[in-house]
């Protein structure tokens, strides 16, 4: 594909999501009044929150912004269907999995949330997660409908 139908492609999908990452721009910087960092990350694709100061830990991604409660998204973390007992698989970076997400957010822009909570929210079951665990084991396959149910 060539560079310029390329970046019309990264532009196209970013202004679809874009409400979507208004919602983690506003829950971003709300974090920002209790110390948490911003910067763009390339490799991301997304405006990075880090060091967010609220919730359980992990992260969580709207559109082109992911917010976390970390210092850097280059750690290892557990797959959903590991964490679960369904198999036993390596640790992830936790960087790879959000950018599924931004992937996936990119491609069903306002459609994404709705179509993430009917698929069964933050949980193992979710296709969307299990394809985020996919492209972050393998680097393909972001896309939840290859996935087998």
């Amino acid at each position: 594909m060539p560079a310029w139908l390329r970046a019309l492609a990264w532009g196209a999908g970013a202004l679809w999501t874009a409400p979507n990452t208004a919602i983690g721009l506003l829950i971003g910087s709300f974090g920002m009044l209790r110390g948490a960092r911003v910067h763009f990350s390339r490799s991301e694709h997304a405006l990075v929150f880090s060091r967010w100061p609220w919730g359980p830990g992990g992260a969580i991604t709207f559109g082109n912004s992911i917010v976390h409660t970390g210092d850097s998204l280059d750690r290892r973390c557990p797959t959903y269907a590991h964490r679960a007992g369904r198999c036993v698989e390596p640790a992830v970076r936790l960087g790879d999995h959000e950018r599924a997400h931004v992937l996936q957010y990119m491609a069903l822009g306002p459609l994404f949330l709705p179509l993430y909570l009917l698929g069964g929210g933050i949980s193992g079951r979710n296709r969307f997660e299990r394809a985020a665990d996919r492209y972050a084991l393998t680097g393909r396959g972001w896309w939840p409908a290859q996935l087998p149910d």
